[in-house]
């Protein structure tokens, strides 16, 4: 070492010089052991000791944690592999890096508590836990399981703060024995971390950046400010001064990084242009990771800024072509198989538009177009433009409908004498890469350039691996589009196409299917309008996300509606429910929330099984989680009590029923959701309920599906008069009835035209005892000049409007006096019985 080195690593701090020290010391260890070892060793056991042995020779690496944690994806086959250690709070053992998928598809949280049981705290307490799918099933207690098969380890990392390695397989088998001598290998190298690079206490590196996501203040390199040609003097610290530098299409994707409510621990990386006194805009590449502050102490976003242009030559076409491979793995339709594909190609390439497209039958359906708009595209496309995206007809462009006959990738120069349905699209040279899948082609990619442009042979490689990649991608899309058009189909059918309008309420419902997987649920929303103007307000969530989750969804939904619409009372028809579904005899069961409102009086009972508790939110803005007494799901006990618990509405009120789609995440619980809801509710404006479900559904996570349920009560305008008798079963019953009901209308200032409704009270209360046995009981109401009067009876049968009757016939023309007299009538189910009814127009 030369003398200048060693004054370097003198005039280090000492925490510093001995962090080198002992990765130094693992470097010779791995050094040794891979020399003595070797011969009872397996071959990939070797080189994950020799890669490591390399990163531990640069100990001040920036990224070294992160290049050995991605050790673990590259020899022990993981999909995931985090870090974490213990806070400043010493309470919570928070990921401090991570490579990988994202944490959140693997069930992954930020942070553990250390004093816990789970597998991160265990390891951090010096034990090793390896746990298969069957395990983590067990020891979930919430639905945050993830719903693939994962296998987990947690291994103990041992330096002088403690921590954990956690890995996730996705591999049916899990982690063999060599993975997990790797994985134990990753665990000794991740001991010995280089100090990272934080915002408060050390230097800024070249090229780096510190963001308070709290307050927006700034720390960066002078060298950040002259990649934005920005004087330090002129810098105020404030993240806007830069953003605002930025070119206005670029800020969506730059906000989507300096944003926390958008980023999870792990890096983020992005290239962004900035405007330049004088020139082109400046290409740059930002990288960045949201670090925990701690307990009390706020996060921060720390990373390097770089100029993209001196970095492109360091990225080669493999990794161009891997990168896309990644990208087309994730993409679930077939847009998104179009941006990967132009993401990785139209700047390695410098073209000036591409086009991809599916083909179907003799058309060629453009689903993705670089740039979007029209005028960039010839004529003939313009004049078959649809909506969003053209169809273009292949019969018009006989070059492009040989090279999908051939199937092979074909070039033309600038100059080509091409139809003008091409030739506009690559004036200065046209590519066209046929997109195969088997033995069909699924579709073609065109790439085009306006200035001459001769294409070489690693652009041609390039091309030809991208049309490969896309073609397997665009069927699997495509596939995927279609089925998820079905689930939606079948979604819709389900689901209520339009609510009733109320008597002194507004009711709007919205529904979102979850983003990951078939977008299929369980979860429902029902408005149904009962007798007597009361209105019972359904909404709940079958368990899992499949076809039969779907299914007993409608089931439920539709026994539901039966049973409110018998005239049962709230905690009968939930009682109900739950009986038919354990005698489905399924695995799945349901929960639910339903809520009978009272539209005349304001008040509402509402019965919850195992579903949220309504959010109320009053008049003055107040709002609160009602205090509603639950029972259990549905379909897992089967004679259980359902308490129903009372609600008073005020005119004004909100009522707000959900599901947990809205309310959970990953990062939080239900309780913390729930709370959050309510706050989201009592700052929005009632007034229009539209953009308010909006608004609230816009805030979802959409990991799960989404039901939404909002009703304003605003009170009935006019309510109505109503009295009841009940009909004793005597000689004079009828008798009794008609002067009750001549009573009841001249107290109500009804004195005329009143001998029709008498004669129906006569015929309908007479077919009552005669034809059923139990109690019979006659309800009048009056809302305006509006006179209804039913019959109640024990009997389910309802009774049949005769086609014809005989002079010889002695009974039958009962039903048919009542619809000559009276404006309107019909039957009701209701509890254990039925109601006849009769409307009629009076003056009062």
């Amino acid at each position: 070492m030369s003398s200048s080195g060693l004054e370097s690593g003198a005039a280090r701090p000492r925490a510093v010089r001995a962090q080198g020290l002992r990765a130094c010391r693992f470097g010779a260890v791995m050094a040794n052991v891979v020399g003595e070892g070797a011969a009872g060793r397996s071959t990939r056991t070797l080189r994950a000791e020799g890669a490591l042995s390399a990163l531990a020779a640069d100990p001040r690496s920036p990224d070294r944690l992160r290049r050995i944690l991605e050790q673990a994806l590259v020899f022990a086959g993981a999909s995931f592999a985090g870090f974490y250690t213990l806070g400043e709070d010493g309470e919570l053992l928070c990921l401090a890096e991570a490579a990988g998928l994202p944490r959140t598809l693997c069930g992954v949280r930020d942070c553990y508590s250390a004093a816990g049981r789970g597998p991160v705290a265990e390891a951090h307490r010096g034990r090793e836990v390896w746990l298969g799918p069957k395990d983590l099933a067990a020891q979930s207690q919430s639905r945050r399981t993830p719903r693939r098969a994962f296998h987990l380890a947690a291994l103990p990392v041992r330096h002088d703060g403690g921590g954990c390695l956690l890995a996730v397989s996705e591999r049916p088998g899990g982690f063999d024995a060599d993975d997990r001598a790797c994985l134990a290998l990753v665990a000794d190298a991740v001991a010995f971390p280089a100090p990272p690079v934080t915002a408060e206490g050390a230097d800024l590196p070249p090229g780096g950046f510190s963001l308070a996501m709290d307050t927006g203040r700034l720390r960066v390199h002078d060298d950040v400010l002259d990649l934005f040609a920005l004087d330090p003097d002129d810098f105020d610290g404030r993240v806007e001064t830069l953003l605002g530098l930025a070119v206005p299409e670029d800020l969506p994707s730059l906000m989507s990084v300096v944003e926390a409510d958008h980023m999870t621990i792990g890096d983020r990386e992005l290239e962004f242009r900035v405007l330049q006194p004088a020139g082109p805009p400046r290409w740059l590449r930002l990288r960045g990771r949201l670090e925990h502050g701690g307990e009390g102490r706020p996060a921060h976003l720390v990373g390097t800024v770089a100029d993209a242009s001196s970095l492109r030559a360091d990225v080669t076409d493999v990794a161009r072509v891997q990168r896309l491979a990644a990208a087309l793995s994730t993409a679930v339709t077939v847009r998104d198989v179009g941006k990967a594909v132009v993401a990785a190609l139209r700047r390695p390439l410098r073209a000036d538009r591409i086009a991809l497209a599916e083909l179907e039958s003799d058309r060629l359906v453009v689903t993705v177009l670089d740039p979007p708009e029209p005028e960039a595209w010839p004529d003939v496309w313009r004049s078959e433009w649809r909506t969003e995206w053209p169809d273009a007809p292949v019969r018009t462009m006989p070059t492009l409908a040989a090279a999908l006959r051939e199937g092979r990738p074909a070039v033309w120069p600038a100059g080509s004498p091409l139809e003008p349905a091409l030739a506009e699209v690559g004036p200065g040279g046209l590519a066209v890469l046929p997109l195969p899948a088997g033995n069909r082609m699924a579709g073609a990619c065109l790439v085009g350039w306006d200035a001459p442009h001769d294409i070489g042979v690693d652009e041609r490689t390039l091309l030809t691996a991208a049309a490969n990649l896309a073609g397997q991608a665009l069927t699997r899309a495509r596939a995927l589009d279609a089925e998820h058009e079905l689930v939606g189909m079948l979604q819709r059918q389900l689901l209520p196409r339009r609510l009733p309008r109320l008597p002194g309420a507004v009711a709007v419902a919205r529904y979102l299917p979850s983003t990951a997987g078939l977008k299929l649920g369980g979860d429902w929303y029902d408005v149904i309008p009962l007798p007597d103007n009361h209105v019972a307000l359904v909404i709940g969530d079958v368990q899992g996300h499949s076809a039969g989750a779907a299914t007993l969804m409608g089931q439920m939904r539709t026994a539901l509606r039966a049973y409110a619409v018998e005239g049962h009372p709230p905690d009968v028809v939930v009682s109900h429910a739950n009986r038919l579904l354990v005698d489905m005899e399924t695995d799945l069961f349901a929960t639910c929330c339903y809520v009978d409102v009272d539209m005349e009086e304001g008040s509402a009972w509402c019965v919850r099984a195992g579903h949220l508790p309504p959010v109320l939110r009053h008049p003055d803005g107040r709002t609160e989680i009602a205090e509603a007494e639950g029972g259990p799901p549905l379909g897992v006990v089967r004679q259980c009590d359902f308490p129903m618990s009372p609600l008073r509405l005020q005119p004004g009120t909100l009522v707000a029923l959900t599901t947990d789609g809205l309310v959970e995440s990953p990062d939080s619980d239900i309780d913390t959701g729930m709370e959050r809801f309510a706050r989201q509710v009592a700052a929005a404006d009632p007034a229009e309920l539209g953009p308010v479900a909006d608004e609230l559904l816009g805030r979802a996570l959409r990991s799960d599906d989404v039901a939404l349920l909002l009703m304003r009560y605003d009170g009935m305008e006019t309510r109505p008069l109503r009295e009841s008798w009940t009909v004793w079963r005597v000689p004079q019953a009828v008798g009794h009835a008609r002067r009750f009901t001549r009573r009841t209308l001249r107290s109500w200032g009804v004195t005329e035209e009143i001998d029709a409704p008498l004669l129906a009270v006569s015929e309908l209360v007479t077919n009552a005892l005669v034809h059923t046995d139990g109690k019979v009981r006659l309800d009048l109401t009056l809302i305006g000049d509006r006179l209804r009067l039913a019959v109640a009876d024990a009997s389910p049968r309802s009774p049949v409007r005769p086609t014809s009757i005989g002079w010889e016939a002695t009974g039958g023309r009962g039903i048919l006096l009542v619809e000559a007299v009276s404006a309107a009538w019909g039957t009701l189910p209701v509890s254990g019985g039925k109601q006849v009814w009769a409307e009629f127009t009076v003056r009062r």
